[in-house]
């Protein structure tokens, strides 16, 4: 009995000290965490690598990013609450959202997609998965809705623009600077986050790779990477991690 409550006691010192750390939160969809983040299929998300780069004696790191979720479902499904029932002072938010945005907004398959752009325009719209009423907004909107609960909490917010798609032209990958790219920029900036140019980023390490070889990271469609494309897209995170002014994250990278 008292060699059980020993390990008892330390189990529960072991919780208090992990509650003490800051976490890392790591938010988006499928390319940011795949299936179970165990490489199911083969598929993995730059999430799933992050966390080797931080000293977890210090800092925490959890994955919430959950494939086929936009900006929106991952709101109005919930997950979005269960990352802010835990968020606290000196946390850390990192998100990559729009490669399901540009979905229907009620279709029966889904219903997750937004209205494009960052203004404040919205549309009633019947959701037939949830079975009932919901106004939807643009991209720009959920994006500064994160931002701003992350900010209510103390806790600092990152925008990754989101990775590229293995889709060239004229041997230059397809770059999202017009559409999701650039709307992801336009919340950081106009909300105060942090920003990382994530898609221009890899368009040029893909550029310089060629079609061929970039190829090898998709093995089943134009989206989702496999371990390799997954690990090249963590380590861009962290080149713009680094490279950003200002952000304590830095701080907990291991030496």
């Amino acid at each position: 009995m008292l060699i059980r409550c020993f390990l008892l006691s330390l189990l529960m010192l072991a919780g208090s000290v992990r509650d003490e750390r800051p976490t890392l939160y790591i938010i988006g969809d499928s390319t940011v965490k795949n299936g179970q983040g165990k490489g199911d299929g083969s598929l993995w998300g730059w999430g799933s690598f992050l966390g080797d780069n931080f000293d977890t004696t210090r800092l925490a790191v959890r994955n919430y990013a959950l494939g086929g979720r936009s900006s929106r479902t991952f709101i109005t499904e919930g997950h979005w609450d269960k990352v802010l029932s835990q968020l606290k002072a000196g946390d850390f938010v990192i998100m990559q959202f729009g490669h399901n945005d540009g979905g229907p907004l009620d279709d029966t398959a889904r219903a997750r997609g937004t209205i494009k752009g960052t203004g404040e325009e919205s549309k009633d719209v019947y959701n037939p998965i949830m079975k009932k009423q919901e106004t939807v907004h643009t991209y720009g909107w959920y994006m500064r809705k994160y931002v701003a609960d992350i900010k209510s909490r103390g806790a600092t917010a990152i925008i990754c623009s989101p990775i590229p798609r293995n889709m060239f032209t004229d041997g230059k990958v397809l770059r999202a600077s017009n559409d999701y790219g650039k709307w992801a920029k336009e919340t950081a900036v106009g909300t105060g986050a942090f920003y990382i140019e994530l898609n221009g980023m890899i368009a040029d390490k893909y550029d310089e790779l060629g079609p061929e070889k970039v190829k090898e990271f998709f093995p089943g469609d134009h989206t989702h990477t496999n371990e390799a494309g997954a690990k090249l897209n963590a380590v861009t995170v962290m080149e713009g991690i680094r490279k950003v002014g200002g952000l304590e994250l830095k701080k907990y990278i291991k030496q």
